[in-house]
């Protein structure tokens, strides 16, 4: 199983989504987080791509209902257990996250 941590500004996003803006980030981290585990790659309905002008950082998109697409920025850090991998989870929302992925 993959392992994670959060960076407070994640944190901080997380909590100004609504209760089913957080289900459904969590349907699609379950799934997110099975494909890192079989080692695969990603779904195409999960649309994870890097960053534009952003180093090493990814987003994964999916679908908040109405309204705009959620957002979540992440990026790979050291392997806590040999040969798993780690996601560093850094912004959560709407494309405004984008400004400072």
């Amino acid at each position: 199983m993959p392992t994670y941590e959060t960076l407070p500004r994640f944190t901080n996003d997380l909590e100004h989504l609504t209760p089913q803006q957080r289900r459904r980030f969590r349907r699609t981290v379950a799934v997110f987080v099975d494909d890192l585990r079989t080692g695969r790659q990603f779904r195409p309905g999960l649309r994870v791509k890097r960053v534009q002008r952003a180093a090493g950082i990814y987003e994964l998109t999916w679908s908040m209902g109405t309204g705009p697409a959620g957002r979540a920025t992440f990026e790979y850090g050291t392997e806590v257990r040999p040969g798993t991998p780690h996601v560093i989870w850094r912004r959560i929302g709407t494309h405004h996250i984008l400004t400072g992925p």
